[in-house]
């Protein structure tokens, strides 16, 4: 079994505008969770992000994440969706 795992993330929307990018790979640790690839990726790109981050919903696979706890296999694609509806 591997020690880590590698995640590709990609960003729509208002997340895409915060991070600068479409999409990137990233690499935790073995067991990490949908919330430990959220504070990775908002540790990379910064404070702009990190509050995009705060009201972003969650696809693995482009199934929707109940819960961030949820942990993360090797390969999988986690999409980070900002709110589309203004408000």
């Amino acid at each position: 079994m591997s020690d880590k795992v590698t995640v590709q993330v990609r960003y729509f929307a208002g997340a895409r505008a915060a991070a600068g990018i479409q999409e990137e790979l990233i690499a935790l640790p073995a067991g990490a969770t949908v919330a430990d690839a959220a504070g990775t990726i908002s540790a990379q790109h910064g404070e702009k992000l990190a509050g995009v981050l705060t009201a972003c919903s969650f696809l693995l696979d482009g199934v929707a994440v109940r819960s961030t706890a949820t942990r993360l296999s090797d390969g999988v694609q986690l999409d980070v969706l900002p709110p589309f509806a203004g408000g």
